[in-house]
């Protein structure tokens, strides 16, 4: 069927814009009916970032009904809970951190006891609630009144200079690990699965937007130049996902069940950037099945976002800096999509398995890249991913190089980097190479249909592909080194570097000039795609030595201006120029390094440019200190969370 052509579509015409009902279910869309209340974890799955206690008592719906003051840069209102317990249950413990509790009623507006715990720096502080004993299959709702604070680290407050029009003010949440708990009191695990539904008063000039289906795609009026939105989440989820944004945005569809969300100026790039979005879910339907989150829409933020994107259900969060003008860096819509089935419906049960969530996603992508733009593309990202992965081995602890992790007492953002996404899709790569691409992906459409709404383990994945796809050969058993993989620090013996034949003139170039001290007129630029530029840019001597000089200040100069860097406005390439520049103490590249570092606040980049800068000790020390005093109030807490501890706060 022939896509829409997208407009630009304001929020008062949303309705007709989405072609489909709120509550109707698109063309393609659910197959399977989502549970109304999840399944447990199990004992298997103790999550040790919660003080919930799931197995006495647990959340299974969460109702919120807020006040965004963008004044007091808070919301405030009232949660209200659906508890399951078990019978005798007379308490329910939940996750906050830094939420201020005014009262807690029963539903027939009794008030409960309540008690605060001790704070601990990580997981923040417990939230008893007390009430009568639970008798058998009873169900109880709870209504907790409270007010977030300023500095809730899951939300983000920009004021209007902090948009791209400049005019209004923007709020986004950013919920991933344990940071719901910053502004929703309830069971913040992703074991503990719960639906949810909300009512969402902001100022009337603004559009609200969230992980769930639209009710009110116009807002209602809420008097004093205020409207309410409403929402509905009717399959269970990890509470991570419960997200909401809240700005002055315009919408364009892709097609019937697709589009984006962003500012309005900024709508027409990123609708042309992001079209593939729709065939992209095409594809994905087609390798695993059905898509079973009614819409797949997007929303770019500002800049400040701190992530690439993230999966948030019906809505993926989306940096600008994906909006490359020529749809070279779309591979992170096809991952972000891939979520909707490897961490959205099924998901790691703790954050000690996050690979479950970012390995399957890894692969999933690449399966959804290599369908839309062909093998050699598909490859070619594949052999980046290794290269980093190569990277990661060298620099981590052992024991941070398995899949399967102990956080216990560690930030789980420990466990959030290039080991779970790359040596997580590289595991699935090898058992796909070894048991069959057609056998495997018959496993892999089955492991999702099995456990669809499931928290999942390392464990239970094993028991899983073992009984589904080894089905007792001993021989792919020893084959495929399961446990090795996931229990072991390292890569396997059987793990294979991928290949791509696309990267064997890159890399001629690259020992042309950077070994050979070459022209780099020589380097045929321009005939390579984004990811051959990200190889030849990523090249480094064998043995590097930390802070190696290894390239001149004629040659950097050379590569600068003869390729544009200065000017490029691809944001990976510009971040692997000024990785190499600032390494080098390039003076030239410090005005690109603060540009880039003051527009936005993608982790990712920001991070390890500042550690560059960093190790560059007196030369590089006052550049850094000196640019994140001017860029830190752009930066989510996500990002100058991290900064800070490196920097030092301004």
């Amino acid at each position: 069927m022939k896509r829409k052509a997208f407009g630009l579509v304001s929020a008062l015409a949303l309705a007709a814009a989405l072609g489909v009902s709120a509550c109707s279910t698109p063309t393609g869309g659910a197959a399977m009916t989502p549970p109304a209340i999840a399944p447990a974890p199990g004992p298997e799955a103790v999550d040790s970032h919660t003080y919930a206690r799931p197995e006495i008592a647990r959340v299974v719906d969460v109702a919120l009904d807020l006040t965004a003051d963008f004044n007091a840069k808070t919301l405030s209102g009232t949660a209200t809970l659906d508890i399951l317990a078990v019978p005798g249950a007379n308490e329910v413990i939940l996750d906050i951190r830094n939420l201020d509790i005014q009262d807690v009623r029963d539903a027939a507006g009794q008030p409960l006891r309540f008690v605060v715990g001790d704070d601990d720096a990580i997981k923040g502080q417990p939230l008893t609630v007390y009430f009568p004993a639970f008798a058998a299959d009873e169900r109880r709702k709870i209504t907790i009144r409270y007010s977030t604070r300023p500095d809730a680290a899951a939300l983000q407050w920009l004021t209007p200079a902090q948009t791209a029009g400049g005019d209004k003010p923007y709020l986004f949440s950013q919920g991933q690990a344990i940071l719901t708990r910053t502004w929703v009191p309830t069971q913040d695990s992703p074991g503990i699965r719960q639906t949810y539904s909300a009512r969402i008063v902001a100022p009337e000039d603004l559009t609200v937007v969230m992980s769930a289906d639209h009710l009110t795609p116009q807002g209602e009026p809420a008097g004093n130049g205020m409207k309410a939105w409403r929402f509905r989440m009717d399959n269970p989820i990890p509470p991570y996902l419960i997200a909401i944004g809240v700005g002055d945005l315009a919408f364009a569809p892709f097609d019937a069940r697709t589009g984006v969300w962003t500012e309005p100026s900024r709508l027409r790039a990123a609708a042309w950037e992001l079209e593939p979005t729709a065939q992209m879910v095409d594809a994905a339907e087609k390798l695993y099945g059905p898509y079973r989150w009614g819409r797949y829409d997007l929303l770019v933020l500002p800049p400040s976002f701190p992530f690439g994107g993230m999966e948030n259900p019906k809505l993926t969060f989306a940096t600008p800096t994906i909006i490359a003008g020529d749809r070279s860096l779309v591979s992170l819509v096809a991952h972000e999509l891939a979520h909707s089935w490897s961490g959205n419906l099924v998901t790691n049960a703790t954050w000690n398995d996050f690979w479950l969530n970012e390995g399957f996603t890894t692969y999933f992508e690449n399966r959804i890249m290599e369908s839309l733009y062909g093998h050699d593309r598909a490859v070619q990202e594949q052999v980046l991913s290794w290269d980093g992965l190569q990277d990661e081995l060298k620099t981590l602890p052992a024991a941070d190089t398995r899949l399967h992790l102990d956080l216990k007492g560690r930030d789980p953002d420990d466990g959030m980097n290039t080991i779970a996404y790359d040596k997580g899709s590289a595991f699935l790569r090898t058992i796909e190479r070894i048991a069959g691409r057609e056998r495997f992906d018959a496993w892999l459409r089955g492991y999702f249909d099995r456990n669809a709404y499931r928290p999942m383990t390392t464990a239970m994945f094993l028991d899983d592909i073992r009984a589904n796809l080894v089905k007792g050969d001993a021989a792919l058993e020893a084959e495929l080194q399961l446990d090795a993989w996931v229990y072991q620090p390292g890569l396997p013996s059987n793990a294979v570097a991928p290949v791509s034949h696309a990267f064997e003139p890159v890399d001629a170039a690259a020992l042309a000039f950077f070994r050979d001290k070459g022209p780099a007129s020589a380097i045929p630029w321009a005939d390579w795609n984004t990811q051959q530029r990200q190889r030849f840019l990523g090249w480094r001597p064998e043995g590097l030595r930390a802070n190696a000089d290894w390239l001149t200040p004629a040659q950097l100069a050379d590569l600068e201006s003869t390729l544009n860097l200065a000017n490029e406005g691809n944001s990976e390439l510009t971040f692997a120029w000024l990785q190499i520049a600032l390494a080098h103490r390039y003076q030239p590249a410090v005005a690109t390094a603060e540009k880039f570092l003051t527009s936005q606040g993608r982790r990712k980049f920001v991070y390890p440019l500042f550690q560059t800068l960093w190790a560059e000790g007196d030369w590089g020390r006052p550049i850094a200190r000196r640019i994140y005093a001017e860029a830190r109030p752009l930066y989510h807490p996500v990002t100058s969370g991290s900064v800070d501890d490196l920097v030092g706060r301004p």
